[in-house]
């Protein structure tokens, strides 16, 4: 997966989401899903030129997703762009702070098949309150904070949910990452500087507004 450049990742992904989308399940015939998709009409969807869909398909390095004259068959596409992205596993995460963001993850369906998360397991939720701890009804076990390290290690953690006020964030972030956690989604508006092997994705919700003014203000519909 990693000799696939960046740019083509993103697109994939985007794409995998377009094709479990429009490619339910019901909608299986023996030997795939019904009908074929062309990048025509994956050009349609996304504005992407076609010779860049069939490129960035073509790093799937798979026979069978090279495609026939009537287009791609989901059916083989969709499991091929989730093994090459590394979404072809069930991947454990934990949620950190349980406050109001993170109990509200606590309790979202996040079980096989539920809302496109099936390669997700919640596996834990942490928080530097005991008390809440101990109070908070949750579908998964929580402890508290300083047993991160061993319940990590034990469930095999990979991911996690970080929901921490910004005082916090880079001290919590510091410890997933000597707990051996790989990857962080952090919803705190701080930035954090982790070690290279720990992948960190920051979700500021004042910059995803703005985003989608700008996206509200150039399809010609001004608030």
């Amino acid at each position: 997966m990693n000799h696939i450049p960046a740019p083509v990742k993103e697109r994939l992904l985007y794409l995998l989401g377009l094709l479990e989308k429009n490619a339910a399940p019901e909608k299986r015939r023996q030997g795939g899903y019904a009908g074929l998709v062309t990048s025509a009409r994956v050009e349609e969807l996304t504005g992407w030129h076609r010779d860049t869909i069939r490129k960035d398909i073509s790093w799937l390095e798979s026979r069978e997703t090279a495609g026939s004259p009537g287009g791609y068959d989901p059916g083989v596409l969709i499991p091929a762009i989730r093994k090459a992205l590394g979404l072809d596993r069930v991947r454990r995460f934990c949620i950190v702070g349980l406050g109001r963001l993170g109990s509200a993850y606590l309790n979202r369906p996040f079980a096989p098949g539920c809302d496109g998360m099936g390669e997700f397991e919640l596996a834990a939720g942490f928080d530097i309150n005991v008390n809440r701890v101990e109070i908070l009804k949750s579908p998964v076990p929580l402890y508290p904070a300083y047993k991160m390290g061993e319940v990590i290690a034990r469930f095999g953690i990979e991911i996690a949910l970080l929901c921490v006020p910004p005082g916090e964030a880079r001290g919590a972030a510091e410890k997933l990452a000597a707990s051996g956690i790989r990857g962080i989604v952090n919803f705190a508006p701080a930035a954090l500087v982790l070690p290279p092997d720990v992948a960190v994705r920051n979700v500021y919700v004042a910059d995803e507004l703005r985003a989608l003014v700008i996206n509200m203000e150039s399809s010609g519909n001004p608030g």
